[in-house]
């Protein structure tokens, strides 16, 4: 049996699967299996995804401050009370628009530099997946670097999110170490700098103060990165990095 469920032209078919019973299948008797989610979990979900998708074109068109409830309400077609029955102010929907938005960017950052062979295309594809990113989502990057303390939490989920998509730069920093690829290095050092160092380059395009293209930034970090990861170290930074205390060459 289907249930389906319609609002804005859209309908939603919530499927009733049924199997047969593998302890009687003479009588092919069947079961209903629990459905996991009810017919109104689903349409909550579908409404708060709505109201999340209009809210991120009035902040990115107006700002925050000018993002009022209403012009929210109205972008999704929607009562000004429906959108309170899901969220309690224009800052938990912001917040709500950034946890989507970094873990989504996290996923695409992981794959793109999982897609790359080389550890420098890796190092690029991690870059530009973020200044890509922040580009195409400058309102809400200025709102979350801006000094307001009812988002300041958000700053400890952004290192937070940022942080498995780094730990991923990091492994692949490791295989190339183990693999000759580069001299010996901290890798999670060199993964958190790289990191940074993409961090200042999307607030500097936040500012204005970049007449480069996102790619060309990209490939600037990635080169600067790449030139200090294949740099020849001293025999003294070897043994620095290396877990153990010894140099290749003792090893």
């Amino acid at each position: 049996m289907n249930l389906g469920v319609t609002w804005n032209d859209h309908k939603v078919i919530i499927i009733d699967h049924m199997f047969i019973s593998p302890d009687d299948p003479k009588r092919m008797r069947r079961r209903r299996v629990h459905r996991s989610r009810s017919k109104q979990q689903i349409v909550s979900e579908f409404r708060r995804a709505e109201i999340i998708d209009a809210a991120r074109t009035v902040f990115a068109r107006r700002g925050f401050e000018a993002g009022i409830i209403d012009e929210i309400a109205k972008e999704a077609g929607i009562a000004k009370g429906t959108v309170y029955l899901y969220f309690r102010s224009k800052s938990e929907i912001y917040k709500a628009i950034l946890d989507h938005d970094m873990k989504t960017l996290k996923q695409r950052t992981v794959d793109r530099v999982d897609a790359a062979r080389t550890l420098r295309e890796k190092i690029e594809a991690f870059t530009f997946a973020r200044l890509e990113s922040a580009e195409t989502r400058k309102e809400l990057f200025r709102i979350m670097d801006s000094a307001q303390n009812n988002l300041a939490i958000t700053r400890g989920q952004y290192r937070n999110w940022l942080r498995e998509s780094v730990l991923h730069l990091k492994k692949a920093i490791e295989r190339a170490i183990e693999q000759g690829e580069i001299s010996p290095a901290p890798a999670e050092k060199a993964a958190w700098s790289i990191a940074d160092m993409t961090r200042g380059a999307i607030q500097r395009r936040l500012l204005g103060h970049s007449t480069c293209s996102v790619q060309e930034d990209a490939e600037f970090i990635s080169g600067f990165a790449w030139s200090a990861l294949k740099q020849q170290m001293t025999p003294r930074q070897s043994a620095l990095s290396s877990p153990s205390g010894k140099t290749l060459h003792d090893m």
